[in-house]
Formats: C-alpha cells, structure tokens, sequence
C-alpha cells in the first residue's frame, strides 16, 4: 500500500480588493479566502488562491504505482482564521492559463507587482490580463459583477476531450470543525497525467454565490503557504492499492502477539523508498523441541493489518490508518510495506504505528518504532 505526498511548485493569493488589484503575494507564508471590506465603501471583496505542482513530480508517482488506480487529495493546512462565519463552501478547479508566482508579500511596502494579481496573470510590467471574455472551450473565469473588478483567474469547468464531465470539487464546513481543505481532485490528476489535460494547476474560491454577495464577509481562513517554516505546507498526496499477502493461512487468527522492526534504518534520507519489514511471534509461543529458536520464525498479521504514521514531536499523523491505502504486505521473509520518504518532511523524527484485527479484535502495536528522514 502506499501513500506518496507532493509539495508545490509555487502558489499565491490574488485579491480583488481595489487597493490590491496589483498586488502579488507569491513569497508570502500564508495563502487565504477572504472577503475584504472596501476602504472607501462598504462592499467585501473576495480573493483566491493559486497552487501548482510540477508535471514532472506527478508523472514520477505515476510511474511508481505501477498503473495502479491512483487517488489524488489536494490539501492545505488551516492557520490562524479570524471572524470566521458559520458556514463555508469551498471550490477548486484546474486553471487553464498560466501564470507566475512571484516575490510580493501582502505585507510589502510598496506592494509588490512582479507576479501574478487579480488583473495579471504575469505582472504590471508585461501586462498580460487574465481572460475575461471568449474563454477557451469548456473554461471560464473572471467574475459576474458589477461592483469587483473582472480577473481572478481562468479554470476548465469541463474536461476538453469530454465536455460532460463535471471537474469542479467542492468542500463544505462550519467555523466548528476542522478547517483544514481535503479535495479530492483524483480526476483531474489522472487527466494531466494522461495528458488530456494541460497543468497549470488548480483555484481554489469561495462559491459563486459567497463572492458575488459583497454586503458581507466571511472572515478570513488562512492556509500555510509553500514559503511556511513550518511542518504544514501545502501537499498533493496520492494514494494507491499495491499490497499482496498470500499467506493468510499462516495468519496470526488469535492469540497475544510481539511485533518487533528488523533490518531497519534508524535514519533515511529524504529521496529514500525504504521497505520497512516487521517481525510477528506469538508472545508466549508453545514449547516444542526443535534445532533452531521459534523466535526465528517468520509470523503473519491477518490481511486486516495497517500501518501509520506520525509526526514524533507533534503527534500529528501523517497518514493515517487508511483500510484501503495503508494495508501491510506479506511475503516469505514476513510482514512489510513500501514508505517513500520524499513525501515526509526532512529532519524530523516519525514513528510508526501497526493496527492488527483477527478474531479477538482490533490492537494497535505503538512500541516507539522510531526513525529520523534526513537532508
């Protein structure tokens, strides 16, 4: 099983506030869906957020799955939101025009113009305008209304080769739970990745409605940027079945079990694919007369085995026991699973975690199996 995570090429939020139509913020920390009052009037004005991962990135974890079916979740990781509302809708489609990231900082004096903007999808120098009319078949953009400014971005609302497949994902919640984003964009990955589709990446906004209604704000949600310090940038994670266990007759159906890592690294470089293997016994084995120790012999999880990970400071995980994705394999030497450090954050310790479920329930083995991913 596996999971395989991606980090962005470069990504920016674009506003359509009037004293910001020109400014860029692709070197800022933070990404953010906000609804700006006006400095001389009382509409809210929205912005929205660019993100894109490299070709060549996605094309690698294709080929790395093996033509196995692959699921694709864009997620960002939530900050510090303020005056948050109770309700929020969330899209996000694959932009159909380029665009540059970028230096500017919201914070910069004077206001950076040397990317992309609400108006430009370059910068105030070449000039180039996002299209706001005569979109490109099966695209759209811009914005319906008479008080924003049109701009924003351009996105395929339609795959061009099948006009009747919807690509728009959407991502509903209150101010009460998690605020992280988790969208599934499977489709429009594997369309890139089959070239029927061009990547320039993906928009995320407010709905329609919640943009064009300027009597209001929403707040502001704010994500950490690719340019964060910290653990929490924003990720592409793919995730694929390519377990195999042929041994369920050897399998460990019941009885106290001791699970132990061999062969393992305590440290792997971040470009490692380590194939962690794990060594299962029974506890209190029977005793019996033999020319080697039983302790030796190689013993099975059931195929309902998994595996996680998580952060070892912060306790985050970072994958999660996932009974589709994260299934152990089993092969002669025993139990393992295939983990690909690129999608970890270097220097930084992790642990794993084993969850086991055969006939007297479900136990979790967390017997601080450490290891360090490094530069």
């Amino acid at each position: 099983m596996a999971y395989y995570s991606i980090f962005p090429e470069k990504d920016s939020t674009i506003y359509s506030h009037p004293d910001r139509l020109e400014m860029n913020t692709g070197n800022d920390e933070i990404l953010e869906l906000v609804k700006e009052k006006g400095s001389l009037n009382s509409h809210y004005y929205p912005s929205r957020i660019l993100i894109k991962f490299k070709d060549k990135d996605i094309n690698n974890v294709f080929s790395k799955a093996n033509e196995n079916k692959i699921f694709a979740n864009l997620q960002l990781f939530s900050t510090e939101h303020q005056n948050l509302s109770s309700n929020h809708v969330i899209e996000v489609f694959p932009v159909s025009e380029s665009w540059d990231e970028g230096t500017g900082k919201f914070s910069n004096l004077p206001t950076s113009s040397n990317g992309c903007t609400w108006l430009y999808r370059d910068n105030s120098i070449r000039t180039t305008n996002w299209t706001t009319s005569e979109f490109a078949t099966n695209s759209t953009g811009s914005i319906s209304s008479t008080i924003i400014s049109e701009g924003g971005g351009t996105w395929y609302e339609k795959l061009p080769v099948l006009p009747n497949t919807k690509l728009i994902v959407s991502q509903s919640f209150s101010n009460a739970d998690i605020l992280d984003l988790n969208l599934d964009v499977s489709l429009v990955v594997n369309q890139i990745n089959n070239e029927k589709l061009i990547n320039e990446g993906f928009l995320i906004k407010y709905s329609d409605n919640i943009e064009t209604y300027t009597s209001s704000s929403k707040g502001y949600l704010q994500f950490f940027s690719a340019d964060t310090h910290t653990i929490y940038p924003p990720k592409l994670t793919f995730k694929w079945d390519d377990s195999i266990h042929r041994f369920q007759s050897s399998a460990k159906i019941n009885g106290e079990l001791s699970v132990s890592l061999y062969r393992n690294k305590k440290e792997y470089n971040q470009n490692d694919e380590a194939l962690i293997r794990l060594h299962v016994r029974d506890k209190y084995p029977n005793r019996s007369f033999t020319t080697s120790s039983n302790y030796l012999d190689s013993g099975y999880f059931t195929t309902s085995s998994f595996y996680s990970i998580r952060d070892a400071h912060t306790e985050e995980e970072i994958v999660p026991f996932d009974d589709d994705f994260t299934k152990l394999s089993a092969d002669d030497e025993g139990m393992f699973f295939k983990l690909y450090m690129k999608g970890l954050q270097p220097e930084r310790y992790y642990r794993i975690l084993f969850k086991h479920i055969n006939d007297d329930g479900t136990e979790i083995f967390d017997n601080n199996y450490h290891f360090k991913v490094v530069r």
